[in-house]
């Protein structure tokens, strides 16, 4: 099958660019020095890829990640970095046959996770990013809390994420650094072997933070966000789209809010200016003549919430589709 033969709009990686940006992260992050992110692509067989090139252990935001992980068998040590109190959910992360830690950052979550199976946890701790995650010098009360449950505390995580797209490089490094002051802070009283932050925006920003792995995971697609930071990762997701009307000025394709994470801002599309995306469209103003049934690639701002909108993503090299890979950890 061609990429134009594909039904449209179509989720596609290319396997050559992914390659590349797997073997780029690779060489700054070898092994458990990456923690990738399940979040970014909710798809196991992307994660098994992951884990061919030496990365086996893994981050994800839900306990539906985590438990799909497992049952996939892909993973061996697989981390929640998300706080939940949520029983069924504890205990079935508690019964995989994979090591799973999870995220906690009061005595509500701590309890739940001890009660629930759960023997092991980090201690999230807030980094500037005002989210979940327990002030630097509460990290140590909660640690001891988490011993006294049962629970084995492996270290500290803390996610910079405010800081992913300040675009000077020199203030991005100067900003993370202070960030990552306040998690080591919190590891002093915590313990443990882990110091786990980071993400594509920040990925090589820590050779000298004391972070012991990063968690990024938008590298291995990239979006138009990131792409703007001049990272050694290309390009490597796309949306197929086919135009549908073409009028004075302007083309409308197939892709639109339904396909796209919009969170970020709006698309683009190769050969052309977006002018806007509403529900099944995006409207363009092409660079060059299209016709009706012309094909266009769109690339998303934000790869995450792109990727959890699709069924399943289409693996081409060049011109032809050669797999077809489930976005399986989709929906709650």
């Amino acid at each position: 099958m061609k990429i134009t033969e594909l039904p449209t709009p179509a989720l596609f990686l290319d396997a050559d660019t992914f390659d590349r940006n797997l073997a780029a992260m690779a060489a700054v992050h070898p092994g458990a020095a990456l923690r990738p992110h399940v979040k970014a692509h909710k798809c196991t067989a992307l994660a098994a890829a992951q884990q061919a090139v030496g990365h086996a252990t893994f981050t994800c935001a839900t306990p539906r990640e985590v438990v799909g992980m497992g049952l996939a068998g892909v993973g061996t040590d697989l981390l929640l970095a998300n706080e939940t109190v949520d029983a069924a959910r504890l205990r079935a992360m508690a019964d995989l046959d994979v090591p799973v830690t999870v995220a906690v950052d009061s005595t509500a979550t701590v309890d739940a996770a001890a009660a629930n199976g759960i023997t092991a946890c980090l201690i999230d701790v807030n980094v500037g990013l005002p989210r979940c995650g327990v002030a630097p010098h509460e990290a140590g009360h909660i640690a001891e809390l988490a011993r006294r449950a049962g629970l084995e505390v492996r270290g500290v995580m803390g996610y910079e994420g405010h800081l992913m797209m300040v675009t000077d490089r020199a203030e991005r490094l100067a900003a993370v650094e202070r960030a990552m002051e306040l998690l080591l802070e919190a590891h002093a009283d915590v313990g443990g072997p882990v110091v786990s932050a980071g993400g594509t925006g920040t990925f090589d920003l820590h050779d000298s933070t004391g972070v012991t792995e990063v968690q990024a995971g938008s590298y291995a697609m990239m979006d138009t966000h990131y792409g703007q930071q001049g990272m050694p990762f290309e390009q490597a997701l796309f949306v197929s789209g086919t135009v549908i009307s073409v009028r004075d000025g302007h083309a409308v394709a197939d892709v639109g809010l339904k396909a796209l994470g919009m969170d970020h801002g709006n698309p683009s599309v190769a050969g052309g200016t977006v002018w806007f995306c509403s529900d099944e469209h995006v409207t363009f103003e092409p660079s060059e003549g299209l016709s009706v049934g012309d094909r266009v690639r769109v690339v998303p701002a934000h790869v995450d919430p792109t990727m959890a909108m699709h069924e399943a993503i289409w693996i081409v090299q060049g011109d032809e589709v050669v797999d077809r890979w489930p976005i399986d950890l989709r929906h709650w």
